[in-house]
């Protein structure tokens, strides 16, 4: 089973960046849905969460009303939105299959991780 990150770039504040997570070998279609971050130093944190078939999601404060997750079931994409990029959103970015249907910010609920895609947002 493989999750690949990709979308991630150099931007300046203010920008934007679309990133996207494709699944092979397997389907998540009713799997909630996960991304997260890790910047240099800091511990793994929680971006945004959705669940099965998309109708609830969840944010972290820090990237609430600038970030929107989303996921195409059939194509089996996940995606996130990111508006209005700050310095402090630079990260590696990580999605991530969770074990069961809904949303949840807890990393351990997370069965499957994909390797990660570098944000960098300057000043």
């Amino acid at each position: 089973v493989q999750l690949q990150a990709s979308g991630g770039g150099l931007v300046q504040a203010g920008d934007s960046l679309r990133l996207s997570c494709a699944a092979s070998r397997r389907t998540f279609s009713n799997n909630g849905m996960g991304w997260f971050r890790q910047a240099p130093g800091e511990e793994r944190t929680f971006v945004a969460s959705i669940s099965w078939n998309g109708d609830r999601t969840t944010y972290a404060d820090s990237v609430n009303s600038r970030f929107t997750i989303s996921r195409d079931r059939l194509k089996n994409i996940l995606y996130l939105q990111m508006n209005t990029l700050k310095p402090e959103d630079t990260a590696v970015y990580y999605c991530a299959a969770a074990r069961f249907a809904t949303t949840t910010r807890e990393a351990a609920d997370y069965t499957y991780w994909g390797r990660g895609t570098q944000v960098t947002v300057s000043s």
